[in-house]
């Protein structure tokens, strides 16, 4: 998810930051596919807390919503902090949050988690499902790059890329990253990374489009 670049990138830091699709122990559904029953059963009857409209949370749901055919009402928070709150309160039933959030809740069991947005099982609940795996071809993963000024020359864009990749490929980075909530690493030349912005705007662009949503 990224807005129009206004710097050189240097390289992707990471990319599928996952986040989970979870809800309230108490909803009747316990898999990604009797959630998908249950609200197609349902419609509008559902509230999706989300931190904003365009945010993170409120994209992945909406690509859900587009792609599983199901009517959800999409209820936005100042933050997912508060998100949490209700959820874990009752007061709202389904939430598209970033594993690093939620994970705890999980494993705790004060939350339900039915799936991940990742193209792939998150190591960190690896027994929790992708969405994909119900929804062919879903993917919502979060990312971060890592850019310089326009006119930083060439060969210092090329130099720091060459240094950032190094970084990314050590074994404690890594590690770390994957501590952090589930982070992979994933190396890019500045082309490849200006793709991928491009890409992604065209990606998230279409799927408000498709909702009728416009920046508040």
């Amino acid at each position: 998810m990224a807005k129009k670049p206004t710097s050189n990138g240097l390289s992707r830091q990471y990319r599928n930051s996952p986040s989970v699709v979870v809800v309230n122990p108490s909803f009747p559904a316990k898999t990604l596919a009797e959630f998908i029953a249950y609200a197609r059963a349902n419609p509008g009857k559902i509230n999706m807390a989300h931190s904003g409209v365009g945010s993170g949370p409120h994209a992945a749901g909406e690509l859900f919503k587009a792609m599983a055919g199901v009517d959800l009402v999409g209820v936005p928070y100042r933050g997912q902090p508060e998100v949490l709150t209700h959820l874990l309160g009752g007061q709202v039933q389904v939430t598209f949050d970033p594993l690093a959030n939620s994970i705890e809740h999980v494993r705790a069991g004060r939350l339900r988690a039915l799936a991940v947005t990742t193209a792939m099982r998150s190591t960190e609940l690896p027994e929790v499902p992708a969405v994909g795996e119900f929804v062919p071809g879903y993917e919502a993963s979060g990312w971060q790059g890592i850019g310089a000024p326009r006119d930083t020359p060439a060969e210092v864009i090329d130099i720091l890329n060459k240094e950032i990749n190094a970084g990314l490929a050590d074994t404690k980075m890594k590690a770390r990253f994957a501590d952090l909530g589930g982070y992979t690493p994933f190396a890019s030349s500045p082309a490849e990374l200006r793709k991928f912005i491009a890409d992604d705007v065209e990606k998230w662009a279409k799927v408000f489009r498709a909702a009728s949503i416009k920046p508040e």
